[in-house]
């Protein structure tokens, strides 16, 4: 449904999406998706090639985008979260962590820059991923313009300004009208969507380089070339089973088992996916085997799949957002250095 909030001089439109069991901030900052940024009373970003402004108000998201579908599909609104929460194991960490983390979902990424973004997530913390994804945007990406709404209101109940100005600023448009006591207003932003496989195929290593890649931007590149060319088919591997879907993508330059299996959980909606990096191995170790002194990958990934069964990406989502926001109580001594395998995920 469309409502209109009309002023003098402009006119918001916010399209309202009914949207239960869903919490869109910790959605977006969930260390999925590295790019949304704060606007107003809501985020600004881009779904694909799409600029985005999305806020939300209770059960209700409240967004400049008239395609609802396309609003619906990005954030799996249709994913049944009562029922996923609900096949979690029943034990503290995953009942604290379904708690803490209530109205997350997995978000449905475009896969090419699923693949990327996470080719370039290697050995790097989240800030270091957004810092990545931006330059990444700022220099390959294009330039999207969209209509921000806000709001100011004067305290005592009077006129905020003049009935009506414009205001000039770098990248941004800003349009206000007053009304007793609040100002609506509209102001123009510039969104960067992420560059194209054929764009990054078309750059160099000494580029990518520039983009804070370090080694990393030999296997972006290397990757996008093949995607570009048509050698890699991202849109036909959905096809395959899990099993082949993985080994197909750690046929890939800069794909590991981790940044392929967040890939087929971020991309591919492989729920059963299981990312373990270094958040997730930590969690593991001191909350599922806390005396086991010998501790392999293989054996991990035997216990996650098992255990968590068929919606572990969701549980595995839910424990990393946990831990990485909320203090740990630390074990006696440091992560092994094996943690910091090459490709682990530090998100």
């Amino acid at each position: 449904m469309l409502r209109h909030f009309s002023a003098n001089v402009c006119e918001v439109k916010l399209a309202e999406i009914a949207a239960p069991d869903f919490d869109l901030a910790i959605t977006l900052n969930s260390g999925q998706v590295f790019h949304w940024e704060k606007a107003s009373d809501g985020f600004v970003g881009a779904i694909g090639d799409r600029p985005v402004y999305i806020g939300q108000r209770g059960d209700v998201l409240l967004t400049n985008c008239e395609d609802e579908k396309l609003i619906r599909n990005y954030f799996a609104l249709d994913h049944p979260l009562t029922e996923i929460c609900a096949s979690f194991p029943d034990d503290p960490a995953m009942n604290a962590a379904r708690k803490f983390c209530r109205g997350l979902r997995i978000i449905r990424q475009p896969k090419w820059e699923c693949l990327a973004t996470f080719i370039c997530s290697s050995m790097k913390q989240v800030a270091h991923i957004r810092q990545i994804s931006r330059k990444l945007r700022e220099r390959l990406g294009e330039r999207r313009t969209t209509e921000l709404p806000s709001s100011i209101e004067n305290a005592d109940g009077g006129s905020a300004a003049p009935r009506a100005m414009i205001e000039f600023g770098r990248l941004r448009r800003r349009r206000i009208n007053i009304e007793q006591g609040t100002a609506r207003s509209t102001s123009d932003r510039i969104v960067l969507t992420f560059p194209a496989a054929d764009r990054i195929a078309q750059s160099s290593e000494k580029e990518l380089r520039k983009c804070a890649l370090g080694y990393r931007a030999k296997n972006l590149l290397g990757t996008a070339r093949l995607v570009a060319s048509g050698d890699v088919d991202l849109g036909k591997l959905t096809a395959l089973s899990d099993v082949d879907l993985r080994t197909r993508l750690c046929e890939l330059p800069g794909v590991g088992a981790k940044v392929a299996n967040c890939v087929m959980l971020f991309a591919y909606e492989r729920l059963r996916a299981f990312p373990i990096d270094v958040w997730i191995e930590r969690v593991l170790r001191e909350k599922y085997f806390p005396r086991a002194r010998k501790l392999n990958a293989k054996r991990l990934e035997a216990f996650t799949q098992k255990y968590f069964g068929d919606h572990g990406g969701y549980a595995q989502q839910y424990l990393f957002h946990h831990a990485r926001t909320t203090p740990i109580r630390r074990t006696q001594g440091k992560l092994r250095s094996s943690l910091h395998d090459k490709g682990s995920r530090v998100r």
